[in-house]
């Protein structure tokens, strides 16, 4: 076989046989073996291929002309050109046939693409097998070539698994690049929207700073004009000067002709006297001495006329100034007084730059900690994840969101949670009958479970407080609620709805009617307290009831204005501006507008009251917190100091002289925690229990309703 070549090799006739048989045995296994059955195989069907040939019969001949009809060609088998093609070889005349051992390869080739599933991604990669065993094939059938052609399949191997490595490699990257670009992307967006967003500050900036130099411009102007006003008055004063002194110098000159015009008068009847000297009948001597002695007079006259006019030429009247000196004097008082307002004015001035430098050190001081704060703290909580846990999803967490910070926003999910923990419960464990444990709450063993709603708690609350009002016999409160629930719901209900009850109040501190019954129910607070809250209230909604005379429920502003001046005379503007923006008045807002005041007393079905009387209640509490430390104020201890009955007594005339002894007994009874009747006299002491210390005293107070009862006499200023 090595020295046989491919146009000289020729099959017989029973070759035919054996190629049928091969084309069966070949399946899809052949691609997923290992090598070496690989090669077991292909030795395997190179035998029978090899053993279609005749050693017996010569060669055929291959004509040269037929050599470019004989490539096969990567087309399917079963496609339209294959059959064509293969019709044409079938046209061919006898004398130009292919060699036989060539017809079966190309057979071999086409069943073994036939049975491919070329649908696959790895299709073009199972395409190459069937070529690799043609080629195989080859290589071993002839031995003078197979180290070339064993070369060159070598090196296509090699290059082909280079090149799935490369693919290999690079797919990930193109993963990466996809990744890659989308940040990129995202980042362009990014930068777009923010520079859109300085473009917008940008404008807005250069819109203030127009409307800044438009203003300037007007200042400009207006101090323009206030100069040349001035340079005005200027030049009217020096033409005024000038016109003075020219009208002086004319009425100067006007006596000197009246002299001198006298004097030709006196000249004049001195002459018809000397030619007539009978007509006077007296004696022309005695008359020319009279003369000359009148115009020694005239002369000397004229002399101190003309003295009086040098030195006192220039000498205004005595009245004008008078009246000068009575101007400058105003003018010199409201000069030093604006000296010392401008001296006050540059000592505040330097205050304020001394104080602004340290506001500017401060400020940078904070920037730096709230940027240090900024890097190391936690980020404030996403409240908006809470829409999806608490009951009734977005549109009520909105409602118990309201207006609140992060401290009460807390108060109000540990609420819910503890409220859906509440109603998991269906027992609660007894407290037991130990001293510090409320009566109403004394019991061993396991209370069941009401599982209320909030309303029905409320509701009860409501009635307890309307019965406890209404009693004559003030027992205390603790029995009272634990005698009310029996009688509501009976003796063998009474000690489970005071669990359920004592736990719900005990939860649910943004409540106001729950908080509020709770802090009596505890102590904590005197029930007076509440009771007065409730009377002042009444007596708000009475006022402006009697303010509506038309009983239409609609006031205006100004008549809810003077309603809360009246019912509060102590308050200040601010408090009562506070009162009437919780009511829904606004600085923007006419004082003709009207308001429905009903509404501003109204609570919804769990208690909860209106803004209006939430800032009611809220300034209750502040001004009782000023009282109590107007209080200590004046008195001057510390909290750890003692204070006594009469010190007491005295500093609370001090802060509140309005205060009647009805009302001071009252708050010195709550002080040191004993009867009003107990109480000494004035000008006595009592003995014991009349030192205390200030911190109790004042705890005390806090729990009392405790309220300035008129305005704190000012001191006189000195």
């Amino acid at each position: 076989m090595a020295s046989l070549k491919p146009e000289h090799l020729s099959f017989t006739t029973t070759s035919r046989t054996h190629l049928r048989p091969l084309g069966v045995t070949i399946d899809d296994s052949l691609l997923t073996e290992t090598k070496s059955t690989q090669k077991r195989k292909l030795s395997q069907k190179r035998k029978t291929l090899s053993g279609s040939f005749s050693t017996g019969s010569h060669l055929s001949p291959w004509p040269t002309y037929i050599s470019d009809q004989t490539i096969l060609h990567n087309r399917k088998p079963c496609s339209d050109d294959y059959q064509k093609r293969a019709g044409s070889w079938q046209q061919q005349p006898l004398g130009t046939t292919k060699p036989r051992y060539l017809e079966q390869l190309e057979n071999y080739l086409r069943k073994e693409l036939l049975l491919l599933d070329l649908g696959t991604d790895s299709a073009q990669e199972l395409r190459l097998q069937p070529y690799r065993e043609i080629f195989e094939f080859f290589i071993e059938d002839f031995k003078t070539y197979k180290p070339l052609l064993s070369s060159i399949k070598n090196a296509y191997e090699v290059m082909l698994a280079h090149q799935r490595e490369k693919i290999r490699a690079l797919e990930p990257l193109k993963a990466k690049l996809v990744t890659v670009n989308e940040d990129c992307n995202e980042r362009i967006l990014a930068m777009r929207a923010e520079e859109r967003y300085e473009i917008s500050m940008l404008k807005k900036e250069k819109m203030n700073l127009l409307k800044l130099i438009d203003k300037k411009n007007e200042e400009k102007i207006s101090l323009q004009s206030e100069v040349n006003e001035s340079n005005v008055v200027t030049k009217l004063r020096k033409n005024l000067a000038e016109e003075y002194l020219h009208y002086l110098s004319e009425r100067d000159a006007r006596k000197i002709l009246i002299a001198d015009l006298n004097e030709l008068r006196y000249q004049r009847e001195d002459m018809s006297l000397a030619q007539y000297p009978g007509i006077w009948g007296e004696d022309p001597v005695k008359l020319t001495v009279a003369l000359k002695m009148a115009r020694q007079d005239l002369t000397r006259m004229q002399m101190e006329l003309n003295t009086m006019k040098a030195n006192f030429g220039d000498v205004v009247p005595r009245r004008d100034f008078e009246m000068q000196e009575k101007t400058n004097k105003d003018l010199q008082e409201q000069l030093d007084s604006l000296k010392d307002d401008y001296e006050e004015v540059r000592k505040e001035h330097e205050m304020l730059l001394q104080l602004h430098m340290s506001t500017l050190r401060e400020r940078d001081q904070f920037y730096a900690e709230l940027q240090e704060i900024q890097r190391t703290s936690t980020p404030r909580p996403d409240w908006s994840k809470c829409e999806d846990v608490v009951a009734g999803g977005q549109d009520r967490w909105h409602v118990l969101a309201e207006g609140k910070n992060s401290d009460q926003l807390v108060d109000v999910l540990l609420e819910e949670i503890g409220e859906g923990l509440l109603r998991e419960k269906d027992f609660f464990p007894g407290l037991g009958y130990g001293e510090s444990i409320p009566a109403f709450l004394q019991f061993d063993g396991i209370v069941e479970n009401k599982k209320p709603t909030k309303k029905d708690v409320v509701n009860i609350l409501k009635d307890a407080w309307k019965e406890r009002i209404a009693e004559e016999q003030k027992e205390k409160f603790s029995d009272f609620f634990f005698n009310f629930l029996e009688r509501r719901f009976g003796p063998s209900d009474a000690m489970a709805w005071a669990y359920t009850i004592f736990e719900y109040i005990k939860l649910f501190h943004s409540n106001e009617v729950m908080s509020q019954f709770y802090a009596v129910l505890m102590g904590k607070r005197k029930e007076s307290v509440y009771i007065k809250q409730k009377e002042t209230i009444a007596q708000l909604l009475k006022e402006m009831t009697h303010a509506d005379s038309q009983n239409e429920g609609l006031l205006t502003m100004e008549q809810l204005s003077t309603v809360l001046r009246s019912t509060f005379p102590f308050k200040k503007d601010e408090k009562i501006q506070e009162l009437m923006e919780a009511g829904g008045w606004h600085p923007s807002s006419s004082n003709a507008d009207l308001v429905n005041y009903r509404l501003l007393f109204m609570e919804d079905e769990e208690g909860q009251s209106v803004p209006f009387l939430q800032k009611l209640w809220e300034q209750y509490l502040n001004e009782k917190d000023e009282y109590l430390y107007e209080l200590k104020q004046e008195l001057g201890l510390e909290l750890h100091d003692k204070v006594t009955l009469p010190k007491l007594h005295e500093a609370l005339m001090t802060i509140d002289p309005s205060l009647d002894k009805q009302t001071l007994n009252g708050y010195l009874s709550q002080a040191f925690q004993f009867p009003v009747t107990e109480l000494p006299e004035e000008g006595e002491e009592k003995e014991e229990g009349t030192v205390i210390q200030l911190q109790t005293a004042l705890e005390q107070l806090q729990m009392s309703d405790v309220r300035r009862m008129g305005p704190r006499e000012q001191e006189p200023a000195t």
